[in-house]
């Protein structure tokens, strides 16, 4: 027999439509995402661990922040890319996290950060400020210390170092970490030596860390990754190298002092300390972060049998009919 329900003859059914809300997971350290049911898709800001300041050098560079990667719809990955894709998961599903640690100082060439990862996206350690040494390049490049040019940033993650140049004498600074939004800042030196300028005479002190990016994955805009501070080779209290907005660290003054280290889970670079003169350890890096954002999704349960035309219409309308 026919209802008297909008259309249709045979059972009726009642559909359940709600909300799966929205989950946003903060690792501070390595760890297990488990995806909530009906997850398909996740943002995510992935930061990796800052590099080391530098304390080899005639003026000592700043360590690069860590590499710096973001899907979030709107808003930047490292070294100016945009966005990238949402990655696909699977729901009531475990993925590894992995947050890496922050580059260790010494009292010669600082250590690269560790990679942070999620699901495959790998966000690469930061360059540790040094003369020579390999481990300038990284997510964002370190500093140089001495007559060097800045360590190089990854492609998507993060930019260049500051470079150097020795002018003789204390008149010397390194260069500032790369930042995840910034170059680091050079000495003035190594520019004009670099254009076939005439050198200028040069300030004891150092330069600037390169700024990081911000991101409100969690609701509330935060900066990371921003590239350590230099120092000068001091012989009176100079001016240090500030360290780039999102935890990088400030150089080392006075001299004989460990720097200071990049900002806890935010993959700041550590800042340089002067190892001319001084006998301190470059500033370590700040350790890294991976933030997971699970987007609320609507849901429509109970739709098996004969819809009636009315709520057909209506789930259309409003977007929850699945095909």
């Amino acid at each position: 027999m026919a209802n008297s329900n909008g259309g249709y003859i045979g059972i009726e059914y009642t559909a359940n439509a709600g909300t799966q809300d929205a989950v946003v997971t903060t690792f501070n350290s390595s760890g297990t995402l488990t995806t909530a049911a009906r997850t398909t898709q996740v943002q995510y800001v992935i930061v990796a661990g800052g590099g080391a300041g530098g304390a080899n050098g005639n003026g000592s560079g700043g360590g690069g922040a860590g590499g710096y990667r973001s899907s979030v719809p709107g808003e930047a990955s490292g070294g100016g890319a945009s966005a990238e894709s949402l990655s696909s998961v699977s729901g009531s599903t475990g993925y590894p996290v992995v947050v890496g640690g922050g580059g260790a100082g010494s009292t010669s060439d600082g250590a690269r950060g560790s990679n942070s990862s999620f699901n495959g996206v790998v966000s690469t350690g930061g360059g540790g400020g040094s003369f020579v040494g390999p481990e300038k390049p990284g997510g964002s490049g370190a500093g140089a210390s001495y007559s060097t040019g800045g360590g190089s940033g990854t492609s998507g993650q993060g930019y260049n170092g500051g470079g150097s140049f020795y002018v003789g004498g204390d008149n010397n600074g390194g260069g500032g970490g790369g930042g995840a939004g910034e170059v680091g800042t050079s000495n003035p030196a190594h520019t004009a030596h670099a254009a076939g300028s005439p050198i200028p005479t040069l300030p004891q002190r150092g330069y600037p860390g390169g700024d990081g990016v911000a991101s409100s994955i969690t609701g509330s805009s935060v900066t990371r990754a921003g590239g350590g501070g230099s120092t000068g080779r001091f012989t009176n209290n100079g001016i240090i190298g500030a360290g780039g907005a999102g935890g990088g660290a400030a150089g080392a003054n006075p001299v004989s002092s460990t720097a200071n280290a990049g900002s806890a889970n935010t993959g700041g670079g550590g800042g340089g300390e002067d190892g001319a003169n001084g006998s301190g350890n470059g500033g370590a890096g700040g350790s890294g972060v991976v933030i997971i954002k699970e987007p609320a999704v609507n849901f429509l349960e109970n739709t098996g049998g004969v819809w009636d035309m009315n709520a057909l219409y209506d789930n259309v309308k409003a977007g929850n009919w699945v095909s």
